[in-house]
């Protein structure tokens, strides 16, 4: 008899012990709810960035292009790698150098010629030579205080980058599309650093 309510006993505790088990939340990270929502509001992020940055036309100026029968397109393999680093600016024509106020682009819309000098759009894809080694808060203030690196006390960013239209950007928005430039594939290369005025080179 002494058996039986020994066993009975240890069955109980053995109930009880697992009904609070059951109560508690589980610190597992693999648990298919906290991990699932998780991924979800991820991708949510990463689809939101790449539905801004095609808004915001980042490939006209940050893709090389290829021309189709259609006319000059973003290079896919390419994509928001910034101005070739293998193709340097080589200068004009004297008769061609503009007067005034003015503004010219090379074919690709990768190097843009102002009374600035010369500005080559950025890589932005997460390889080292690009935003790769950037935080959120770089991101953050290059995008939209135009901070050259998102270095506080960096020079401002060149035209035609407009970063002004960028100031007012929510802070979901601005998180989404550095979500998704981290995402894309990253293309190594170094963009060449701007040309002042005075060091114009003309043929």
């Amino acid at each position: 008899m002494r058996k039986l309510e020994l066993t009975a006993a240890i069955l109980y505790l053995c109930l009880i012990f697992f009904l609070l088990s059951c109560g508690q939340v589980s610190p597992d990270h693999n648990s298919p709810y906290s991990t699932e929502s998780e991924v979800s509001n991820e991708e949510a992020s990463i689809e939101r960035g790449r539905y801004l940055v095609a808004l915001m036309d980042c490939n006209s100026c940050h893709t090389p292009k290829m021309m189709t029968e259609q006319g000059p397109i973003p290079d896919p393999a390419r994509m928001l790698s910034g101005h070739p680093g293998d193709q340097p600016f080589t200068g004009f024509e004297k008769e061609d150098a503009p007067k005034g106020n003015w503004l010219l682009f090379n074919p690709d819309l990768t190097t843009a010629i102002g009374p600035w000098g010369v500005s080559f759009s950025a890589n932005l894809t997460p390889d080292p030579s690009g935003l790769g080694n950037w935080t959120y808060e770089q991101f953050k203030l290059a995008i939209t205080e135009g901070k050259h690196k998102g270095m506080e006390n960096g020079r401002s960013l060149l035209p035609p980058m407009p970063w002004q239209s960028y100031a007012e950007l929510k802070e979901e928005d601005i998180r989404a599309i550095f979500a998704y430039l981290r995402v894309i594939k990253p293309i190594e290369n170094l963009v060449p650093p701007p040309i002042p005025p005075a060091d114009l080179t003309l043929n």
